[in-house]
């Protein structure tokens, strides 16, 4: 079982953007109950999910208008949550270093 840090990043978000609610859910519903192992892992459940360098994943939320780059270590079972915005918001950073 994965363990995310933090899940309040998540809340504070969706309470901000009432849109991202039921999509940031799932999402960290889902990552707590796979046990990835590796990026592989990872995208044997999201697909659309892209591999970055310095163990940093990014996912695509509702519909790729808002997006979580997310720093694994597969080792410990944890998720660092780096980011989460809109899109627009994304393309400002550098997602494999944030």
């Amino acid at each position: 079982m994965e363990r995310i840090f933090a899940k309040s990043t998540l809340r504070e978000y969706w309470e901000l953007h009432p849109d991202t609610e039921q999509y940031l859910k799932t999402w960290y519903d889902t990552a707590m109950n796979v046990n990835w192992k590796s990026p592989n892992d990872v995208e044997q459940t999201y697909a659309n999910a892209n591999i970055l360098k310095n163990s940093r994943i990014v996912f695509n939320i509702k519909g790729n208008f808002y997006r979580i780059v997310a720093k694994f270590n597969y080792e410990k079972q944890w998720i660092f949550i780096r980011f989460i915005g809109a899109h627009n918001e994304y393309d400002k950073i550098d997602s494999s270093t944030i």
